[in-house]
């Protein structure tokens, strides 16, 4: 695969040229890909500041997915 870098007039990196061929794999792999910009509609806005809150609040909240993991295990 041959992608190119593009750069602005001071050399710094602006964006990446990718072959049409390359592209289309991309979008067979992953159909979404072309919303991947788009803005988060104004429900996914709030449920994320809810939870931000919730944790903002309550720290210890925030536990890593390995006990979930263990904790699921123990109830089976």
């Amino acid at each position: 695969m041959k992608l190119q870098i593009v750069h602005d007039e001071q050399g710094k990196n602006t964006g990446v040229f990718i072959p049409i061929e390359v592209w289309t794999i991309i979008k067979n792999q992953y159909p979404d890909i072309e919303n991947a910009d788009s803005d988060l509609l104004q429900w996914e806005k709030d449920l994320i500041d809810t939870r931000l809150e919730a944790i903002t609040q309550n720290p210890a909240r925030i536990q890593p997915g390995k006990n979930l993991l263990t904790a699921l295990k123990r109830k089976i």
